[in-house]
C-alpha cells in the first residue's frame, strides 16, 4: 500500500480495522524514516545531543532508542567526562 493511501485509511473511521492496521503500518515507516535519519545525523557529525533536540527527546532517550539499531560503520561521537 502507497503511503498516501495508508494515510488516508488511517484516517478515515469508517472501517475501525483496517484503520488500526494502516496506523501501525505508519508507525513502522515513520520508526525507518527516524533511524535513517539519525543515521544520516550521525554521519554528518551531529551529536546525539543535537539529535535529540530535534527529536524532541532527552538525550538519553534518543541514544537509548537508536543506538543499539545504526549501521555499525557509523562512526559515534562520544562524550566528554
Amino acid at each position: 500500500m502507497e503511503s498516501p493511501l495508508i494515510v488516508s485509511v488511517a484516517a478515515d473511521t469508517s472501517d475501525p480495522k483496517a484503520g488500526l492496521r494502516a496506523v501501525v503500518s505508519l508507525r513502522v515507516l515513520a520508526d525507518t524514516l527516524e533511524l535513517r535519519q539519525v543515521e544520516a545525523a550521525l554521519r554528518s557529525g551531529m551529536s546525539w545531543q543535537e539529535i535529540a533536540d530535534a527529536l524532541g527527546v532527552t538525550r538519553q532517550a534518543a541514544h537509548k532508542k537508536h543506538s543499539k539499531r545504526i549501521d555499525p560503520a557509523i562512526t559515534t561521537p562520544r562524550r566528554n567526562k
